[in-house]
């Protein structure tokens, strides 16, 4: 019996941030959501003169949306920190990889990677005497590149 292909699924999901020159991530952090991989192409359109049948339709400026993960949970204040890092050096980046994982939660479907990120917006959360962990409410991060990798095929097959 041949496996059925399984749809990708957006439950299981793993965020890794690095920052420059590092190879260890920055935090461990599980987040309950995660949104804004997304690539926005702006086009033009350029009317020839005595053709007004048509129009002409020109790539323009690609834009990316912001990486928000809400719902955090860590042991740490390691995002704290690197907010506090990129407001004292405007020029600290990092790259960042969302990864996504099939239903066993170990093998990876899809990796979404972010160039140069830098962080845009911490939130914590209300704070509650009965919650004994350390939580991060909002975390956006703005990007400057999104592109999409695709795990090598088992058995090494190309």
């Amino acid at each position: 019996m041949v496996d059925a292909v399984r749809p990708f699924t957006a439950f299981n999901f793993a965020v890794e941030i690095y920052p420059d020159g590092k190879s260890d991530p920055l935090v461990k952090a599980s987040f309950a959501e995660c949104d804004g991989l997304e690539i926005t192409q702006e086009f033009k359109t350029i009317r020839s003169g005595g053709a007004n049948d048509h129009a002409y339709r020109v790539p323009g400026t690609i834009s990316y949306a912001n990486l928000t993960l809400k719902r955090g949970l860590t042991d740490n204040f390691d995002l704290w920190k690197w907010f506090a890092d990129s407001i004292a050096d405007p020029f600290l980046r990092a790259n960042a990889e969302v990864v996504m994982f099939a239903e066993d939660g170990s093998t990876e479907r899809a990796r979404f990677q972010l160039s140069r990120c830098i962080p845009a917006k911490i939130k914590a959360p209300a704070l509650n005497a009965k919650d004994g962990t350390i939580a991060i409410e909002e975390f956006a991060v703005a990007y400057e590149k999104l592109q999409l990798a695709m795990p090598a095929p088992a058995g090494g097959a190309k």
